[in-house]
């Protein structure tokens, strides 16, 4: 196959595609975030601090 046989996108198109793949990195960065400090609330603080070695 070379490249005459693919789907060429536009320079609009790639750009949306960036701008979506960027909305959903940072979504689910924040669910990640939200998922540890949740974690954390419940479990309370003194987990981070007096952990056994």
């Amino acid at each position: 196959m070379n490249e005459e046989d693919g789907i060429r996108l536009t320079e609009e198109q790639k750009r949306r595609r960036r701008a979506r793949s960027i909305a959903i990195a940072a979504v689910l960065f924040a669910l990640v975030a939200l998922f540890y400090v949740v974690t954390i609330v419940k479990m309370g603080p003194g987990v981070i601090v007096n952990r056994p070695i």
